[in-house]
């Protein structure tokens, strides 16, 4: 061996790798600077340094072949009894080794030494000694995020998700940071004892718990969104991020210069955007908004968060004339005041998709608040939300799983993407869409009543549904939608006089429901009636629930499901002709061909008003078409269990359909 280390010497082989090794090191260390200076992807660093560790035996190899001479590069002879082939395979070896360990402790740097582009901005501690200023810490935080979201540069994690971390004392930067897929986090807190405000805040590494930078903050309230200005500049510094003139215009502009004002519009939009979806927190929401605009008339983004907020309660539960106008309104408003505001472009797209249906003009306003807020997920959601309504289904699904990638803890837009592969029976994908629901929020309610919807659907199986209204006191059933629940689960057992049990104990005039039609107590009442064979007691119920329907068709006249609700109670009262025109109605309101995700809910309610009116022939021909396009809730488990369709299980037909259609379900 010690001839092997003599021919080293004397080849020059040494002096090569020394030359290289450094020579490497150096063209390593440029890369890492210039490559994200140039938004070259991290995997070009990485070729640069498998290139050269490839090239380092090699570059051996040739150094113990050949020798640089006056006359030339020449061939270095070997002197006699040396083993040459031993040699040669001993230095290729060593190459290698050294390569190989080189490799080990590179490859981590190449591959982390510039963060990426990611980050999430967790919700800040509020240290104010008046606890009802909590709202005003996490005012702080969302303008942060809300900033950092019109980086086009940056991947930032929507809202909904990172306020699931709201309160946790103890955080493992790794775990949210896998949580979250991102590489760095935003951490901090805000004191503020009158019109001061102290804020601190440390930008952290996500993959090792590091922290990058911190900064602490001590101004006047009015110099609040300087400070938010001012800290999502030098997170895109750190982070490297690009910014656009327009996105550094954006982030310079100040929403008011009324602090009250900005005050009442932190509480409204805390109230707007929570994770509980319920109708009490967006009615919050409004008159704050209100106030804020009645301080500051030229207050844009107020007038774009209460529009936002009309909106989702006209689409939602309340879908009158007077919230479509409000959203709309407030949304141009908001637009005139400030016509570059993407929040107004967003507004503006709901008060065309919710209020008017105008998908084009809807989606138009989505692509340019997309591109003023490229990092926020509603936007994808609207757009995937219209895109399956327009039948364009995998189109949909891709942009609602984009609009999840940005915020991964929103169960509203998981539950959403849930919703659109059940209705495109899609059960197993649907099923790992509620998986990533129950691991972003366990202990939801929602969570728990939707998988048992879905195995209901999906295989027929109660048995989840049992579990989780048994485990729910009914004093917390406020608005009826447990009573809904615990009536439909008794009334697929046949459990009758159970489910009449049930609905009689709620005290209101009529139940919340997962459409815009509150179900009249009464009508379920009459139904279970009907089913136990008490016609005398179901007509009167009937009777009654025609009066709540027609009430509820008054203030809202172009409600598709109530007409479809209505045509069923007057169906039930032998009213056939106005029960059919009822249903007819509700088809031509929002048809398939307009809505091919919530069109199917008249047809369906079309053909149920047929089944009960002895239009049979009508009834298997829509039957026959649902279940051969997306729907919602109807299945074969469900033509098996809901006594809905009970007038057609005679029918030999009713059979016949179940049997076809049982082996793609």
């Amino acid at each position: 061996m010690s001839g092997f280390f003599e021919e080293l010497q004397r080849r020059k082989v040494y002096r090569v790798a020394a030359a290289y090794i450094i020579a490497a090191g150096f063209i390593i260390q440029i890369g890492s600077a210039v490559f994200p200076a140039w938004d070259l992807p991290n995997w070009t660093l990485r070729l640069v340094v498998v290139v050269l560790l490839m090239g380092f035996p090699i570059a051996l190899i040739l150094a113990w072949a050949y020798d640089v001479t006056p006359q030339g590069i020449q061939i270095t002879k070997a002197p006699a009894g040396v083993h040459r082939r031993r040699n040669i395979i001993t230095l290729i070896a060593a190459g290698l080794a050294i390569s190989a360990v080189a490799g080990f402790f590179l490859f981590p740097r190449a591959s982390g030494r510039n963060v990426e582009k990611s980050i999430a901005v967790l919700p800040f501690q509020s240290l104010s000694d008046e606890k009802e200023n909590a709202y005003f810490a996490d005012g702080i935080q969302d303008d942060i995020l809300t900033n950092l979201s019109k980086i086009g540069d940056l991947k930032v994690i929507s809202r909904m998700s990172v306020m699931s971390y709201r309160g946790d004392a103890l955080r493992n930067a790794r775990e949210i940071g896998k949580a979250l897929g991102v590489a760095t986090l935003l951490e901090g807190s805000v004191r503020r004892s009158g019109n001061r405000v102290r804020v601190n805040v440390q930008l952290i590494n996500a993959n090792n718990d590091e922290h990058i930078w911190a900064e602490d903050y001590d101004r006047d309230l009015t110099d609040v969104f300087a400070i938010q200005t001012d800290l999502a500049q030098k997170i895109a510094s750190a982070l490297q991020a690009k910014l656009s003139p327009n996105e550094k215009a954006r982030l310079d502009q100040r929403p008011t210069q009324n602090s009250d004002a900005y005050l009442l519009f932190v509480q409204a939009h805390d109230y707007a955007n929570r994770m509980e979806i319920l109708p009490d927190t967006y009615l919050r929401a409004v008159p704050l908004f209100e106030q804020a605009i009645k301080l500051d008339p030229t207050f844009a983004p107020a007038f774009a968060g209460l529009s936002m907020v009309e909106s989702r309660i006209y689409h939602s539960f309340d879908p009158t004339a007077g919230r479509r106008k409000k959203a709309r309104l407030n949304a141009d408003e908001a637009l005139r005041l400030q016509p570059d505001l993407p929040e107004g472009h967003l507004a503006l797209g709901f008060s065309y998709y919710y209020g008017d249906r105008d998908y084009e003009r809807a989606l138009a306003e989505f692509e340019i608040a997309k591109r003023g807020l490229p990092n926020e997920s509603e936007a994808y959601f609207a757009i995937g939300a219209i895109q399956r309504r327009q039948g364009k289904w995998a189109e949909s699904n891709a942009n609602l799983e984009k609009a999840a990638t940005l915020d991964p803890k929103n169960t509203d837009v998981l539950i959403n993407l849930c919703f659109s592969y059940m209705a495109q029976r899609d059960f197993e994908t649907a099923s790992k869409v509620l998986d990533r629901v129950i691991a972003a929020s366990p202990q939801s309610f929602q969570t728990n009543i939707l998988k048992a919807f879905m195995a209901a659907q999906w295989k027929g199986d109660l048995s989840a549904a049992e579990k989780v209204f048994s485990s729910i006191q009914p004093e917390t059933d406020s608005d009826g939608l447990m009573t809904m629940g615990r009536a439909w689960l008794l009334m697929l057992h046949r459990k009758l006089p159970e489910a009449l049990q049930v609905v009689q104990k709620f005290r209101g005039e009529t139940l919340f429901t997962t459409t815009t039609a509150p179900c009249p107590k009464a009508l379920l009442e009459g139904e279970i009636y009907r089913l136990q064979g008490d016609e005398a007691k179901a007509r009167t119920a009937f009777e009654h629930a025609r009066v709540v329907s027609e009430q509820l068709l008054r203030e809202a006249p172009d409600d598709p499901a109530r007409h479809g609700q209505h045509g069923l109670i007057l169906a039930a009262l032998g009213q056939k002709q106005e029960a059919i025109a009822e249903g007819k109605r509700a088809v031509e309101l929002v048809p398939e061909s307009q809505d091919a995700f919530d069109g199917p809910l008249g047809t369906a309610a079309l053909a149920q008003i047929y089944a009960w009116t002895g239009e049979f022939d009508e009834a298997f021909r829509l039957l026959d078409h649902l279940l051969t396009v997306p729907t919602h809730g109807l299945t074969v488990p469900m033509l098996k269990l809901d006594p809905a369709w009970d007038p057609l299980r005679k029918d030999p037909r009713y059979q016949a359909l179940i049997d076809k259609y049982a082996v793609k379900s």
